[in-house]
């Protein structure tokens, strides 16, 4: 099987929810926490190939609703990626690289499709 790399914060009940399916299904992975291991403009380029940044960035979570207005009128990709980058936990999650491609959100569908 081809290197898995998931990403995402540990307290986050999707990731929480993507870790036990992988567990559960006997697929190697490595973790990367962005708290832990961080989060570089690289990385979030990457994300961005595969996905559009409204689905990168989650705006239905806290810290979108917590940002000011002026910080949420993003029209561009460079301010998406500094948003994320100064306010990694709106990156919505999980992230996973699977075969060299990202993958945002979780459902066992999804996961399935993937081939894991």
């Amino acid at each position: 099987m081809t290197d898995i790399t998931l990403y995402g914060i540990k307290n986050c009940d999707s990731v929480k929810k993507a870790r036990k399916w992988l567990d559960d299904h006997s697929v190697p992975y490595e973790f990367h926490d962005f708290r832990i291991d961080g989060i570089t403009k690289t990385l979030v380029n990457d994300f961005l190939k595969d996905n559009a940044v409204d689905v990168v960035i989650n705006k239905r979570g806290t810290t979108w609703r917590k940002l000011a207005e002026a910080q949420k009128q993003v029209t561009t990709k460079t301010q998406a990626i500094e948003l994320m980058l100064d306010n990694p936990t709106i990156i919505k999650r999980p992230v996973l690289l699977v075969n060299g491609a990202y993958s945002v959100g979780f459902s066992e569908e999804k996961y399935e499709s993937l081939g894991l």
